[in-house]
């Protein structure tokens, strides 16, 4: 199978640059991967991906590999799209799905860009990697590194969850914490590019993380029948996925494999703590300016100045979508009412949307009999800081008060 790879291009003024060579940024901003779309369209009909595994790797000629290339892997399989009757009709919605990108090897949809990113910087021969992380994407850096036999380098805020800490220690990742946000970690390891010799695989950084994320719309759109979901609600800290998502429906639309023509609006959720990409959207900016005292417990979208900020904003716009800032206090009461009604390990960030949907339904953007989808980007459970709550005890040397226990 032959990569259909044309060129990468540069996101900020459509400048090209050749795919064969190890790229990070033009002019310090992201790069997208271009395809020969109609080639692929040519040489593989989207009723025989069915056939295939039921992984990322099954839309191959989608991605930037090709059939020499070895694939540092877990076997990524198709997060499932699961109804949530209940938790719909509390919200006033008919029609709502969570995406449970939980159940990804790593336990978050970063398994799914570093999957492609780690698989690159190997192809290209990188040794040592280093990155900023405020959560999943360490321990998944960790992990695919490992993987790859390369060397790691992490820097975390020092309040970021503890389980996430562990996952870099764990994985053989050089882990530091430092007492800032992770765009000051973000500087350290562009400060350090030059003395240690590492690549740089922060968010946006490298083309090829958007590609790994990308497959969450190929997915989507597989698992709905190549019809797409009225709005899709996607936590947004550096945006990876949301910008990914709607790169795919592009490539997928130009492919002529979708079943219609409307694309879904696409909401971009931040919480009140830190929402750069909110004030933009409603200030008409195309550039975010970075948000000051950034804090929320939904520690992954606490990103308060991202690289790729114009790409979520264009994406959003172009959907005819939404940036919505969510009230802090109560993302974790929405982190219990989801758990509690379906079941699904919401993470915080998970969380945020559910009240955004609560929002948008009250002033009637939402409309009740709409399809909606929600992205759950990471396990509740690797969030201990957030979800850890008292729990009863029963004393076994007294009587059982079965009236407590009734509640």
């Amino acid at each position: 199978m032959p990569s259909f790879v044309t060129h990468l291009e540069a996101a900020i003024d459509g400048t090209h640059l050749p795919s064969d060579t190890l790229q990070t940024l033009h002019k310090d901003r992201p790069l997208w991967v271009r395809y020969d779309l109609e080639a692929i369209a040519s040489s593989l009909a989207k009723d025989k991906l069915g056939d295939r595994e039921p992984t990322l790797w099954r839309y191959r000629e989608l991605l930037p590999v090709n059939e020499q290339q070895d694939l540092i892997s877990f076997g990524e399989g198709m997060s499932p799209l699961l109804p949530c009757r209940r938790l719909g009709e509390t919200l006033g919605l008919s029609d709502l799905w969570i995406k449970d990108e939980s159940q990804l090897p790593t336990g978050s949809f970063k398994s799914r860009g570093m999957a492609m990113a780690v698989t690159m910087a190997a192809h290209f021969g990188v040794k040592r990697i280093a990155l900023p992380s405020a959560g999943n994407a360490g321990g998944a850096a960790a992990a695919y590194g490992a993987r790859a036999g390369m060397e790691v380098y992490v820097f975390m805020p020092e309040d970021t969850p503890i389980i996430n800490q562990y996952e870099c220690v764990l994985g053989g990742a050089k882990t530091f914490v430092a007492n800032g946000l992770i765009t000051d970690c973000g500087k350290i390891v562009r400060d350090g590019r030059e003395r240690m010799g590492w690549f740089d695989l922060s968010t946006l950084k490298e083309p090829y993380r958007i590609e790994g994320k990308k497959t969450m719309g190929l997915e989507l759109a597989e698992q709905c029948g190549w019809k797409l979901p009225d709005v899709i609600l996607y936590p947004t800290g550096g945006g990876t996925g949301l910008i990914g998502m709607w790169k795919a429906f592009d490539e997928l639309a130009k492919m002529g494999w979708l079943e219609s023509d409307k694309l879904p609006r696409m909401v971009s959720v931040q919480s009140e703590g830190c929402c750069p990409i909110v004030r933009a959207f409603e200030t008409g900016e195309r550039f975010a300016e970075p948000h000051v005292g950034a804090d929320t417990i939904a520690r992954g979208i606490r990103v308060p100045a991202a690289v790729g900020d114009f790409m979520i904003l264009d994406a959003v716009r172009e959907s005819g979508g939404c940036a919505v800032a969510v009230e802090e206090a109560r993302i974790r009461e929405w982190l219990e009412l989801a758990i509690s009604q379906e079941g699904i390990s919401v993470c915080p960030e998970a969380a945020a949307c559910v009240g955004a949907i609560e929002k948008l339904t009250a002033n009637g953007w939402l409309k009740p009999d709409e399809q909606v989808v929600i992205f759950n980007t990471g396990a509740a459970q690797k969030y201990v800081e957030a979800i850890t709550s008292p729990v009863p005890r029963i004393d076994l040397a007294q009587p059982i008060d079965w009236d407590v226990i009734a509640g």
